[in-house]
């Protein structure tokens, strides 16, 4: 090969520190990851048509992904006070009960007694 004369001219740029770093991009976005696709938000009407699809299928108990769960995790959310006055009225009503269920049995046992006197 023969050389035609052509010539090349190279320019070398020199930067100090500070614009070197606005200059040039020293980041490595072409090595990252591709962001995850996400799921599509759902909506509370897709939540609740959802949550009743699968009903049965979510387990009673368990710390995670149970119905146990989502009772405690709805519980801390609303105040489980709400929870604790129904169950407060039901033992009062219950307690009340035994009071009324106590003193008919003493009816009884006085009944039984004056009858066979």
């Amino acid at each position: 090969m023969t050389d035609q004369g052509n010539k090349v001219d190279l320019t070398k740029k020199l930067y100090d520190k500070k614009a070197y770093l606005n200059v040039v991009d020293t980041q490595f976005n072409e090595l990252s990851q591709p962001p995850i696709p996400t799921e599509p938000d759902v909506t509370v009407d897709e939540f609740f048509q959802l949550y009743n699809d699968l009903f049965y299928d979510i387990p009673k108990l368990g710390e995670i992904n149970s119905h146990e769960y989502l009772v405690k995790q709805s519980s801390d959310y609303i105040g489980s006070a709400v929870l604790t006055d129904d169950i407060q009225a039901l033992l009062d009503e219950i307690t009340a009960l035994r009071e009324e269920n106590l003193e008919l049995q003493r009816n009884i046992i006085d009944l039984t007694i004056n009858t066979n006197s």
